[in-house]
């Protein structure tokens, strides 16, 4: 056999590229290929998914990327959680394609931007406990009855001692 050198093709050459993120328990998966530069969001147009200020936020990884988005196409789903959950994995997804497609310089410039483009938020909500409504929530517990035994512990330690010295006088 003779000494063949395999070429290594980029990961934008591929038939597609999938990633996903997390936000909460909204999950995200997309799929990275090329294409005309149209982001789909379950199906849908990303303008006709999202208005105003939740179609910026996820955005925003297009805008920092430039002209790169327009050689690919990106196709998210997204289920779980709520609508700003959703737009956050959304968000992420977007940012993580664009890096696993073209490298380690964009990689660096969503890292400076904001860290969240690219790492997922491991915080999740606390379970609920057992004897409160809520995760941290308690019932509350009146004080008065605690102040009253007190009292009357107290009362009746004077009663039976005052008992005990009255009986004793007057033997």
């Amino acid at each position: 056999m003779e000494d063949e050198k395999k070429t290594i093709k980029p990961a934008a050459k591929k038939a597609g590229m999938t990633v996903k993120a997390k936000k909460k328990t909204a999950a995200a998966r997309a799929v990275i290929y090329k294409g005309n530069g149209t982001i789909k969001i379950n199906k849908v147009n990303v303008n006709a998914y999202a208005a105003g200020y939740i179609k910026e936020l996820i955005m925003e990884p297009v805008r920092l990327a430039g002209d790169v988005i327009k050689e690919f196409n990106i196709d998210i789903s997204v289920n779980g959680s709520g609508f700003m959950s959703q737009a956050i994995a959304a968000r992420s997804c977007i940012a993580k394609a664009i890096v696993k497609a073209k490298g380690k310089k964009y990689k660096d410039l969503f890292i400076a931007y904001d860290r969240n483009l690219l790492v997922d938020d491991v915080r999740r909500v606390e379970t609920k406990k057992p004897l409160g409504r809520k995760a941290r929530k308690v019932k509350q517990r009146s004080k008065r009855w605690k102040l009253l035994l007190s009292f009357f512990s107290i009362f009746c330690g004077k009663v039976k001692w005052m008992f005990v010295v009255g009986k004793w006088l007057f033997q």
